[in-house]
């Protein structure tokens, strides 16, 4: 859906008389199933910068390959973006090693993705893994508070590195699935159904639960095991769209076929 999204905006760009070559760019080593689609997209791992797959050889190969195709214009587009963004991102990450600060962990990764969003990125994508969490999770203290700490404090230095541009920002935190909530044998969880999104920004209408909310008992639970799906994805994000981008029905039902929007009063 980011990828028909990008499109949508491209074509709102387009018709404002607008360019903007990096409208959208995944911060990941390939290009995540979000993203795909018939709108072309960038994507650069934050971590081999400076370690190219394609070096400039096979680059110029297989841009010959695919030349007087189609795809001629793709293809070169997508390796000279990689290159651009691969080299300013290796100049930053080369002046703040002169600080003597460890680059490790999504906080360092999230500065980065600040700098290059604040100037040059519209849409932009990151993965944080580690949270399939079957055992050992713990509870207010323990390996999953931990990971949301660590969650917490990139998000923290995104938005603040992101400075006065903040406030023309959303963050959004999806998860590909929830968790049980019922515990397992092994102090963990296992996958399950529903789960939160995060919405955050500095024109969010922040400090509240929204959406379908329920009490948990064995009635509520899906499977007697799962928190149910109460308020969709493409529901909460198209009325989120709408607000934040001033699509029309027609722009959001290109980018959810066949869904619903709700105006949870966001933004």
């Amino acid at each position: 859906f980011l990828n028909r999204l990008a499109g949508v905006l491209g074509a709102a760009r387009a018709s404002r008389q607008e360019v903007d070559r990096l409208s959208a760019l995944a911060f990941t080593d390939q290009l995540p199933i979000v993203f795909r689609g018939a709108q072309p997209v960038a994507n650069q791992s934050l971590r081999t910068v400076g370690k190219p797959s394609v070096d400039e050889r096979q680059a110029e190969i297989i841009e010959h390959m695919y030349a007087g195709t189609r795809l001629a214009t793709a293809v070169s587009g997508g390796f000279e973006v990689r290159s651009e963004i691969s080299r300013e991102m290796a100049e930053e990450m080369e002046g703040a090693s002169r600080n003597a600060i460890s680059s490790k962990g999504f906080a360092v990764e999230a500065r980065r993705i600040a700098r290059l969003m604040k100037e040059r990125v519209q849409l932009g994508f990151i993965d944080v893994g580690g949270w399939d969490t079957h055992v050992g999770e713990g509870g207010a203290t323990g390996a999953l508070a931990n990971k949301l700490a660590d969650l917490g404090r990139g998000l923290a230095t995104f938005a603040d590195e992101m400075g006065e541009q903040w406030g023309r920002t959303v963050v959004v935190v999806l998860s590909e699935f929830g968790r049980t909530f019922r515990e397992n044998g092994n102090r963990g969880t296992d996958h399950g159904h529903g789960s939160v999104y995060w919405v955050l920004g500095g024109g969010i209408r922040g400090g509240r639960v929204v959406g379908e909310q329920q009490t948990v008992d064995a009635r509520s639970l899906f499977q007697n095991r799962d928190y149910p799906v109460l308020n969709e994805y493409r529901a909460v994000l198209g009325g989120l769209f709408a607000r934040l981008y001033g699509l029309n029905a027609t722009q959001l039902a290109q980018i959810f076929p066949g869904a619903r929007s709700r105006d949870l009063d966001l933004a």
